[in-house]
């Protein structure tokens, strides 16, 4: 128990440093990668700026009539200075015409792409069809010029887009690595600071533990003292009816009491993990009829019908038999069958099933097969939201219910999934309000050397 709440101390932690530093990184990649495409543009608009203010414009040189008063581009005079140094900063020029005709670019190659006056930025793809691995993508400023009225031509800016993916992706592989390392060691510390979180609540549980084993056992004289004497009392000839009820309410009370004290001293002893197992080969057919056999007169008085059915398969020996504690298994299907019995209506029916089961059946010999004891009750059954808590200790669905017999102390369900758990098994319930219950016990079986000459 201790164990499984520590591990999911260090999970927890683990995991909510995860989602910090997932936001983070994620914060932070953006953060970064926003600054660098904020830096080409930056660089991209200053080279649009600086050309734009270098370019020699002159009157056309053999203007009609119509064109009197128009401007030029002297493109040789305007872009002689600057190829070289764009060229050093890995920067591309492209002049265009009024109309969108390529005049001049320092790129082997033209682009094809059409353009959009667009001072902002934007990254475009170049797909080279007849050579894949040559694909590659650019961040490209495209500044309108203008002189007056008239658009002498436009005036494209382009840069690799490596120089953002770069040291993207090396960042990419740095938070990686870096956030790896450190859930790494959040969980480690999560586990150790888990561990002397628990370390105080292990000490409080285990004296609680030995307390309740110590009372508990120091309990049991007294009361099997108190019930011996009442008992004697009650044998007393000359005892006056109202005196002989009143000993008869504190015999019961005893006994209740006694029953309870049972129940801790076992639920303690198998906390601290010092119930001494008698693992023996145990029949279990023979051992559900002699619980049947125990109970049936207390159906039989309540007007309720009990019963075994034993499901055998066909030449086959030793179905039944399962290694385990003859006493703990008798208590846990005594509590079983004790149950239905008290909470099944008069002229209810309460049916014990036994039969061999398997987990993996493909048409051939049953694989690691397992013995399932079902108990079946037309009782006022459980509802829904009660289920899941049906084995914690000290728990009643429904504390306001009467039926026969006095309450009980909500401990025999613990009891049953801490037998059943011990012999490596199953247990289930499966109830509806005012229809009744189920509950599945499923336990694996064994077969002696003898059945398997």
């Amino acid at each position: 128990m201790f164990q499984t709440t520590r591990r999911r101390l260090a999970i927890w932690y683990t995991a909510v440093t995860a989602v910090l530093l997932l936001v983070f990184a994620t914060g932070f990649y953006f953060y970064v990668r926003n600054t660098l495409i904020d830096r080409i543009d930056d660089t991209l608009n200053h080279v649009v700026e600086v050309i734009e203010r270098t370019l020699v414009i002159e009157p056309l040189n053999f203007p009609t009539r119509e064109d009197k008063n128009k401007l030029q581009v002297n493109i040789q005079a305007s872009f002689r200075d600057s190829t070289d140094a764009v060229e050093d900063d890995h920067i591309d020029l492209e002049w265009f015409s009024p109309t969108g005709e390529l005049l001049w670019s320092t790129l082997s190659e033209a682009l094809n792409i059409p353009i959009h006056a667009n001072r902002t930025g934007e990254t475009v793809w170049i797909i080279n069809k007849s050579q894949s691995d040559q694909n590659y993508s650019l961040r490209q400023v495209t500044q309108r010029v203008q002189s007056g009225r008239q658009v002498l031509g436009y005036l494209r800016v382009s840069h690799p887009w490596f120089e953002v993916t770069k040291p993207i992706r090396q960042l990419i592989l740095d938070l990686i690595l870096g956030a790896s390392l450190t859930l790494i060691g959040v969980a480690a510390i999560g586990w150790l600071l888990s561990g002397l979180a628990m370390a105080p609540i292990r000490e409080s549980y285990g004296r609680l533990k030995q307390f309740t084993a110590d009372a508990s056992h120091e309990l049991r004289n007294p009361i099997a003292t108190i019930q011996t004497n009442v008992q004697v009392a009650l044998a007393e000839p000359d005892i006056e009816p109202q005196q002989h009820q009143q000993l008869q309410v504190i015999e019961r009370l005893t006994r209740r009491l006694g029953r309870l004290v049972d129940d801790l001293l076992f639920l303690a002893r198998q906390d601290s993990g010092i119930v001494q197992q008698q693992w023996i080969e145990v029949p279990l057919d023979a051992l559900l009829m002699e619980v049947i056999e125990e109970q049936q007169a207390i159906a039989t008085t309540q007007n309720l019908s009990l019963s075994l059915e034993i499901v055998d398969l066909p030449n086959a020996e030793e179905n039944f038999t399962l290694l385990g504690d003859w006493d703990q298994l008798a208590r846990l299907f005594t509590n079983l069958v004790s149950n239905a019995v008290q909470y099944t209506p008069s002229g209810g029916q309460i049916q014990v099933e036994l039969e061999v089961a398997a987990k993996n059946k493909r048409n051939s010999p049953m694989l690691h097969p397992a013995l399932q004891i079902k108990v079946t009750d037309t009782g006022i059954g459980i509802a829904a939201e009660s289920l899941p808590h049906l084995f914690d200790r000290f728990y009643r669905a429904d504390p306001a219910r009467t039926h026969r017999s006095a309450a009980g102390s909500g401990l025999g369900l613990a009891i049953a999934k801490a037998i059943v758990e011990n012999h490596r098994g199953q247990i289930r319930i499966d109830s509806q309000v005012d229809r009744g219950t189920a509950v599945t016990v499923t336990l694996p079986a064994h077969k002696s050397e003898a059945s398997r000459l």
